[in-house]
């Protein structure tokens, strides 16, 4: 997760001292669904460098780093970041980082092949949420992938609709090229690459 508008902190600190899986990303068939259903959305099998922003207690991270030769995941929260290095200690391609965004963005470990936002921009400012939209597009490799997963339904500590999160990554100029649509959240993916994933493979002409 990532600081709202308004600073959150204790809210996540107290989240996670009660459990280190406090919204059951490892034992909910929910979230191993959505899982499954964004990395099948993923236009390559493998990347090179990934990043992975409020990560959360890793069930994302985890599923992820097989397809990465190398996986930053980064938090805000220091327990979730603790919770995080403890899941992903035995994956050697994996950094787990205490970041807070955008200020803490790294641009220095960049060009990414894949960028995912599970479930953040609607913690963070309309402004703060633009800058990392921004710091995405900057640091996208060319043939880089933008991904976003949010839920869909109000909750009391969200500071933005789930349109407007994906409007605000929709308007950078890249190519979209999956939207999945359900009752209970989104996922869109978008990438420099306008070419479709048989396209790539040389399936269909380009």
């Amino acid at each position: 997760m990532q600081p709202p508008a308004q600073d959150h902190s204790t809210y996540f600190e107290q989240l996670y001292a009660r459990s280190d899986d406090p919204y059951g990303v490892h034992q909910r068939w929910y979230e191993a669904r959505k899982r499954a259903l964004l990395l099948a959305s993923l236009l390559r099998p493998r990347y090179g460098r990934a990043y992975e922003p409020g990560c959360g207690a890793a069930g994302l991270s985890e599923a992820l780093a097989p397809r990465c030769a190398h996986l930053l995941a980064s938090d805000f929260c220091p327990s979730a970041v603790s919770a995080a290095r403890a899941r992903l200690a035995h994956l050697p391609q994996v950094q787990v980082a205490l970041h807070t965004l955008p200020q803490q963005w790294p641009h220095a470990q960049g060009p990414f092949d894949l960028i995912v936002l599970s479930e953040i921009g609607y913690f963070m400012s309309p402004a703060a949420w633009q800058q990392v939209a921004q710091a995405c597009a900057a640091s996208l490799s060319d043939d880089g992938e933008l991904v976003a997963c949010d839920w869909r339904h109000d909750f009391a500590q969200r500071t933005q609709s789930t349109p407007q999160v994906h409007a605000t990554l929709g308007a950078l100029g890249l190519h979209r090229h999956v939207l999945h649509e359900e009752a209970d959240f989104v996922l869109q993916l978008w990438s420099r690459d306008a070419r479709s994933s048989a396209q790539r493979e040389g399936i269909r002409a380009a």
